[in-house]
């Protein structure tokens, strides 16, 4: 029987006797909160954990976010509680091939998003989250990008750029083009005065039905603000774990039961507690890789 309190104490304890900084992202399974210093999207840890004096970061989330965190603190020992936990999208475009993509189409930039290994953003010459995406390709001020490596936000971006040509790499997050229209139009007939709040990797037949369309902080805090009382949550199940959690007075309704990541749900606390004692699973980022890659998050920071 897992004791979880006591394995968050003994974390809690060595974290400080450590100087450790813990991420969690908010797609990780609920019980890293319990130990986690700050609990958000990948980008929104990585910034966090650098302005951080912590020594270490043990990053709650999946490979190429660690590698990020690593991107933008590069003296800090970052590591990984389950190193099996990888991107199933991120894995969807690798050095060969996102060169390849470039060939195709010379001379016209390209955006990455950071659901990305740090060698494919290294190419970039821009990065971008779902929550702003939008804003980064139309702050670049051309007629024409490539966007890598999800085909569908990348969709969703040139919908709302009609003036910008988006030509994109055809990677997905399986976890979100899982979820159907008929998964949509099932919850909406079992909740009809539910809002629907959804996640731009979704395919767009699925967007369509949104009453908010937004990165996963984005649905959280339309959820936190809106004078709505019941919402359909369609993106990861972590999302409805926490709003659950933290706001009694609403209801949540995840799309459906097969709107869960495998990888983000790998680590667990014992995973926290073994690489806290251990150091083991450290993440390293080859440094030219890291240069290259850290300037286009730096672009797209100074777009912000």
């Amino acid at each position: 029987m897992r004791n979880i309190q006591h394995l968050a104490e003994k974390i809690n304890k060595l974290k400080k006797e450590k100087n450790a900084v813990i991420l969690g992202h908010c797609y990780q399974n609920a019980e890293i909160d319990l130990v986690a210093d700050f609990v958000g999207d990948s980008l929104q840890l990585s910034r966090q954990a650098a302005q951080t004096d912590a020594k270490i970061i043990v990053f709650g989330g999946v490979y190429f976010m660690a590698e990020t965190a690593k991107i933008l603190s590069p003296e800090k020992k970052v590591l990984l509680p389950n190193i099996e936990s990888g991107c199933r999208m991120a894995d969807m475009v690798d050095l060969k091939q996102i060169k390849e993509f470039k060939e195709m189409y010379p001379n016209v930039p390209v955006v990455c998003y950071v659901n990305s290994s740090a060698e494919v953003k290294a190419e970039a010459d821009i990065c971008c989250t779902s929550a702003n995406a939008v804003h980064v390709v139309k702050s670049m001020n051309v007629p024409k990008v490539l966007f890598a490596p999800d085909k569908y936000l990348g969709t969703y971006v040139g919908n709302q750029l009609p003036d910008v040509e988006v030509i994109t790499y055809p990677g997905y997050c399986p976890t979100h083009l899982g979820i159907l229209v008929e998964d949509v139009e099932k919850a909406k007939a079992e909740h009809p005065e539910a809002k629907v709040l959804v996640h731009p990797e979704c395919h767009q037949a699925v967007t369509a039905f949104a009453d908010y369309i937004g990165s996963t902080t984005g649905i959280m805090k339309y959820a936190k603000e809106s004078d709505a009382k019941e919402f359909i949550i369609v993106t990861e199940k972590g999302v409805v774990d926490r709003l659950t959690r933290d706001y009694l007075e609403k209801k949540f309704y995840l799309v459906c039961k097969r709107a869960v990541c495998p990888n983000m749900k790998l680590n667990t606390l014992e995973d926290v507690l073994r690489v806290l004692e251990t150091e083991e699973n450290e993440v390293f980022v080859d440094e030219e890789i890291a240069t290259k890659a850290r300037k286009a998050i730096e672009r797209m920071v100074a777009v912000n």
